[in-house]
């Protein structure tokens, strides 16, 4: 059965789609989960009972609360140093004091990855640790079923308020009695999104009606994508919260009563980068400040000391303790001890029980051996030691042995507590081994497939010879679906833990195993074929006996190596390494190759490189005759040995020998400008001296001469109208870049006023669409009206510049030397490489693949959510429109790939029109 190239790229793409499902259902775990959330409440465990006949404790309620009104004050993006470190003794003082002599306790909060608004509130509220699918779900939260201390403080007649971040409108709908929810999305935003939550402060202080009031701000996160950390942002920033806290304090101290204090939580979601970004697991990101403030303290006294460290699960089940609720059936979290310190001792045993009893209780529903937990024996431990307490508190002894064997209690039950809660933390990173095994050995097997017929479906006829039957009825196929089924039998019945792969019907596993197996067939069939169809090469003392380059070692050995480095851990985050490690062999490989053509074939004899043409023309000719593609057979590495003759000579010699070694020095001033990964991402880079604000002067000089160099290296192949439009286009950049603030005119001496440059950016667009226009049209007239290539290939570089003006408006500034490099090294690897060594298409191709994933990382970019610049997708937008701003994000980050894949769009095209130019078609001869 014959299959044209489309139709088989469209079903490896269904098959590839239905294993990376099966690897992304294994990939993210299945979250530790208690009953249903309408199930929650039900009546809460009482004391533990003490031993001996007749003695029944007479607390079987939930405590009452601790505090009358709580505030929670939520600033996004709040790092632990603004608050504890220089920052927060520069621009929050009022803070800072309450910190170090007032009625407080301080901690930093561990917020575990991913570091995104909408799980972290997910933590926060309900104490559990969402997974990295909630990234994906960040972009448009829905309501939050799971049990959690708003829907618990709701049911208990609480009324709350809330202005903010409208995620928790999304996450709590009908929850509060009164809200005006921000968009979160609009970054370009500063003040306003935080002065519509300011603006209700006065007002609502002055009322009684509310229990919970929660204020999300959001201007400091918006700040830290635009600008950084760094920012002189960042300080009026920090200096409007403090005055925010001091406003709420004060209030709230005016208004307290005898029976009940009030309490003031200060936190933040999570952090940010050095960039200013976040979504990653560094300090900057995890660290965040967590503050109690309430007169039920007592004052600070003596030295300072170093803030703890609690989670940030933690909250949830501190706040439900202080409300009088019940602890989130799903939460990890323990409860934060010096907050009900002041209590008695009774009281602190009573809510370390509650909290260790919710706890050992999500660990039986989700834990089949849960009586061998370490933390579930050592809360039966403190469980019985509790009990022997209330026996002697009920028998009224007061002595000090009953306040000592209270301590030892309650040590042991924070002790249980925070075995209980990693063990609970543990399951939430176990992953599902086995369907992600399956998974990736349908997604490879497919990928190879793919590699495998990369040569045919490059080719002129592009159609592929699909053999079923004999796949399906050989032996090979049927021992295979027996090997694969028995070890599916074998892993599922073994299987401890649960997996999904396991849990489907049979008739879908042995499915998927057949499905397996006759990928592997096939896959060897290809094989067979290709060594079945390989000739011996012709005799030349130049060429080598194998069909086998170098390049062909290199390209083959670095993609293998590279899938095989995907399976640990740490080469997925430093990934950066392995694809800087190979493009910089390939142009080592590279020199040696135009080496060989330039020096080698020199010696080679006058007489045999005739005759080798002699032998090559008649290739051709047979390949014309048997309708077989001619560029295909000029590629060979006969056609590259007998191209000598017209092999580049005289000064473009020398610098195609000096080609590889000038774009070995780009790619290492590349990898100094951002430093990515995980383990050196902290490290000072030239990205970050640029920019910093006393390098403004040296970044608008980058900037502008960046811009200019990208104009001279596109224009060469652009219509004289889109030339003009590129003109305009970039001088739009450099003005937009001006009007924000990141880049100076020569002019300008003075501060200029900040805007969000929304003209400037739109005047860009309309160039980057006039552009794109100019070349979609060419490529309409080359397939609807006249059939000439020609203007095929100048469609495409039409559309090619349009890109690169889009990506210079969205790069950051200091980024704009990548573009710059990215085509200086596209322009010398097309002239002065790739023609003369005439490369197939099937190596052009994975040498554009290997240099548009290193690319990627050149940007600054990572495995990691955190290197993601949302600014990006807010450039010339007034409000948050989703699908713009998903685009513009999207393309900004992937732009490095794309480039180059675009860019090998335009190459392969303009290569058959050349070649067609340089065809002499013999009589009588077929042109295909």
């Amino acid at each position: 059965m014959r299959l044209r190239s489309g139709v088989f790229a469209s079903s490896c793409l269904l098959v590839e789609a239905l294993g990376v499902a099966l690897f992304l259902r294994g990939f993210f775990p299945v979250p530790v989960r208690s009953l249903p959330r309408r199930e929650a409440r039900g009546d809460p465990p009482a004391e533990p009972a003490p031993p001996g006949p007749g003695m029944v404790s007479n607390w079987t309620k939930i405590p009452p609360p601790l505090f009358k009104k709580v505030v929670i004050v939520l600033i996004d993006a709040l790092r632990d140093d603004f608050v504890f470190g220089s920052k927060g003794k520069q621009f929050m003082p009022y803070t800072t004091q309450v910190v170090e002599k007032g009625t407080s306790y301080s901690f930093i909060a561990e917020a575990k990855p991913p570091t995104v608004t909408m799980p972290r509130i997910k933590a926060l509220m309900t104490g559990s640790i969402p997974g990295f699918i909630d990234v994906i779900v960040n972009l448009n939260s829905p309501a939050l079923l799971d049990d959690n201390l708003i829907w618990q403080a709701k049911t208990a007649g609480k009324r709350i308020i809330f202005y903010g971040d409208d995620t928790w409108v999304k996450l709590f709908p009908k929850h509060f009695v009164e809200y005006d929810g921000t968009t979160s999305f609009f970054v370009s935003d500063f003040t306003e999104v935080d002065d519509n939550v300011t603006r209700h402060l006065d007002r609502v202080l002055k009322r009684e009606d509310w229990d919970l009031l929660i204020l999300h701000y959001l201007g400091l996160d918006h700040i830290g994508h635009m600008t950084g950390p760094n920012s002189p942002l960042v300080g009026p920033k920090l200096r409007e919260m403090d005055n925010i806290l001091k406003k709420i304090h004060i209030s709230l101290l005016s208004k307290e009563e005898a029976s009940l204090p009030n309490l003031l939580v200060v936190c933040g979601d999570h952090g940010m980068s050095e960039t200013g970004s976040h979504g990653g697991s560094s300090d900057g990101e995890v660290h965040t400040p967590l503050l109690f403030i309430s007169s039920a303290f007592e004052k600070r006294s003596g030295p300072l000391t170093q803030p703890g460290f609690v989670q940030q699960t933690d909250l949830a089940s501190t706040l439900a303790v202080g409300l009088g609720l019940p602890i989130s059936r799903n939460s990890v979290g323990n409860l934060i001890l010096p907050v009900v310190g002041g209590k008695t001792m009774r009281e602190q045993l009573r809510f370390v029980h509650l909290n260790g009893f919710q706890l050992s209780r999500l660990l039986q529903e989700n834990t089949p051996a849960y009586e061998k937990d370490p933390g579930y024996e050592h809360f039966k431990i403190a469980e019985k030691s509790h009990g022997n307490w209330i026996k002697l508190y009920l028998e009224g002894n007061n002595s000090e042995i009953l306040l000592n064997l209270g301590k030892k209690v309650l040590k042991q039950y924070l002790e249980a507590l925070k075995t209980l809660s990693s063990s609970l933390s543990k399951q939430v990173a176990q992953y599902d081994v086995y369907s992600m095994m399956v998974g990736t050995v349908i997604i490879m097997e497919v990928l190879l497939l793919l590699l495998l017929s990369l040569p045919k479906a490059l080719s002129s006829q592009a159609e592929f010879e699909v053999s079923l039957s004999p796949q399906l009825f050989s032996l090979l196929f049927y021992l295979m679906c027996l090997m694969l089924c028995a070890v599916h039998v074998i892993v599922c019945t073994s299987a401890e833990s649960s997996c999904y792969f396991c849990s489907m019907s049979w008739l879908t596993a042995v499915g998927v195993m057949m499905l397996i197996s006759a990928l592997m067939c096939s896959i060897l069939s290809a094989i067979a074929k290709i060594f079945e169809n390989s000739r011996p090469p012709l005799k030349n003392p130049v060429v080598s006996s194998s069909s086998w380059s170098e390049i062909d070692v290199l390209i083959l050995a670095g993609t293998i190596g590279h899938v095989l480095s995907l399976g640990a851990s740490s080469f997925i985050e430093e990934e950066h390494q392995t694809w800087y490690f190979l493009i910089n062999t390939l142009c080592l490989v590279l020199c040696q190759e135009l080496c060989r053509n330039n020096f080698l074939l020199k010696e080679c004899d006058p007489q045999h490189s005739t005759t080798v043409k002699q032998n090559f023309d008649s290739i051709g000719e047979a390949s014309e005759c048997k309708n077989i593609d001619i560029p295909a057979a000029r590629n060979s590495k006969v056609g590259k040995a007998t191209s000598s003759a017209e092999f580049i000579k005289g000064s473009d010699k020398w610098i195609s020998l000096a080609s590889p070694w000038i774009i070995l020095i780009c790619c290492r001033l590349l990898r100094s400008l951002n430093q990515t990964g995980v383990q050196w991402a902290h490290r000072p880079d030239f990205g970050h001296w640029l920019t910093s604000s006393e390098q403004k002067s040296e970044l608008s000089f980058l900037a502008a001469v960046s811009l200019l160099m990208i104009f001279f290296l596109v224009q060469r192949r652009c219509s004289l109208v889109s030339k003009i439009a590129m003109v305009l286009g970039l001088l739009g950049v450099y003005s937009y870049r001006a009007a924000i603030g990141n880049v100076i005119f020569p002019w300008q001496h003075a501060s200029k006023d900040i805007s969000k440059g929304i003209t400037e950016a739109r005047f860009v667009y309309v160039f980057v669409l006039g552009i794109v226009f100019t070349g979609t049209k060419d490529l309409l007239k080359s397939q609807v009206i006249s059939a000439d290539s020609s203007v095929k290939s100048t469609g495409l570089w039409e559309v090619y510049s349009g890109l690169v003006l889009l990506a210079a408006l969205l790069f950051r500034p200091h980024n704009l030397p990548v573009l710059v490099f990215c085509l200086l090294i596209q322009t010398m690897m097309t002239k002065y490489i790739w023609r003369p060594l005439k490369f197939d298409a099937a190596q052009i191709t994975i040498m554009h693949y290997w240099f548009g994933q290193a690319f990627f990382y050149f940007q600054g970019n990572s495995n990691g959510i955190a290197t993601v610049d949302v600014s990006a997708g807010f450039v010339g937008l007034e409000s948050y429109v989703e699908i713009p701003a998903i685009f513009l994000t999207a393309f900004a980050t992937y732009a490095g790939p794309l480039l180059w894949a675009i860019h090998l769009l335009c190459y392969l095209s303009s290569e058959v029109n050349r070649l067609k130019a340089q065809l002499v078609v013999l009589p009588g001869t077929v042109l295909v």
